[in-house]
């Protein structure tokens, strides 16, 4: 399925990139959480909605920024974003002196907007998705002589959302499978990295959403498939179309990927929200969406979630809440 994205070296670099500035984040087990979910799992949780920015993505962007040289990071960067990579790269940004532009789409969450704005980032609102928010940053390369942060397609990205498992692996050696979010990959393709650098036969489950299926059915037919909108609340992971940094190594190393209904996204939010006390958002919540679809299957395992981002926007945690979704 074409060459590896990233080496585990790769990953082991850029945990040193990281390891000044973001601490290892919780792995925690709720034996409430063990009993909703049954079949005899026990479950582990990765607080990456503990990051600085609420979400895991601020290790992307640390990561791919912190590979930039003097001359690009002077320049400045630019990405497109739904709001958690744009955070992650506002932040970093910030950190390291480096002018940041993140192109989002028109109707974007305005939470996320505005603490990308907060965190000093110039944000743009173009098109109605994400795939259109990305053509226009690709044209704000060409006319300001960014530096492009693709959210998947950059070995950068894809080598520090790595570094959330090595964590938890190290952490924890007898996980079995890890079930995780898909929106572009890094995730996924991340933890199947670690995975296979520490030596670990580990079991890793990509989840979408049916409101953003291109990644799920291009992975069950082989083939691209592309979508022309997305219908979910979970803005993290809706997404048009795979992508060609990630879509040939979750091909070959997914062990299952399952498509989940904007209800039971809805409900793992308020499981997490209720047994955990954590705030989640959609996304953030696929994990357990997914886990609860597979848990036949990882019957008696241990398995690892992630709460990926706790990004929610205070309207549509309302809506989830009074069981509007």
């Amino acid at each position: 399925m074409g060459a590896w994205p990233v080496t585990f070296e790769d990953v082991l670099a850029a945990r040193e990139r990281l390891r000044p500035h973001l601490g290892p984040t919780p792995l925690r087990s709720y034996p409430a959480l063990d009993a909703e979910v049954g079949h005899g799992i026990r479950v582990f949780v990765k607080h990456e909605n503990h990051q600085p920015t609420n979400a895991f993505k601020v290790r992307n962007g640390l990561s791919a920024l912190s590979l930039l040289d003097p001359e690009a990071r002077r320049r400045g960067v630019v990405s497109a974003s739904t709001g958690n990579h744009g955070q992650g790269v506002a932040w970093a940004g910030r950190l390291l002196g480096a002018p940041v532009t993140v192109c989002v789409p028109v109707g974007n969450n305005p939470e996320k907007n505005a603490a990308m704005r907060a965190l000093g980032a110039t944000v743009v609102e173009s098109g109605r998705d994400y795939d259109e928010a990305l053509e226009a940053a690709s044209r704000l390369c060409v006319e300001q002589g960014l530096t492009m942060l693709h959210s998947t397609n950059d070995r950068g990205v894809i080598a520090g959302a790595a570094t959330l498992t090595l964590e938890a692996l190290e952490e924890r050696p007898s996980l079995e499978a890890i079930v995780l979010a898909v929106g572009g990959g890094s995730q996924a393709v991340g933890a199947l990295t670690a995975a296979r650098g520490l030596g670990r036969r580990v079991e890793v489950f990509g989840v979408q959403s049916e409101g953003a299926p291109a990644i799920y059915e291009s992975w069950r037919s082989g083939a691209v498939v592309r979508t022309d909108a997305v219908r979910t609340f979970a803005e993290g992971i809706a997404t048009r179309s795979p992508y060609e940094m990630t879509f040939g190594a979750l091909r070959e190393g997914l062990a299952g990927f399952v498509a989940v209904s904007e209800g039971e996204l809805a409900e793992a939010v308020r499981m997490l929200l209720r047994i955990t006390h954590n705030l989640v958002e959609g996304a953030g919540a696929a994990g357990l969406a997914g886990l609860l679809r597979l848990r036949e299957r990882l019957a008696g395992r241990e398995v690892g979630i992630v709460i990926s981002g706790a990004n929610i926007d205070a309207t549509t945690l309302g809506r989830v809440l009074a069981r509007e979704i």
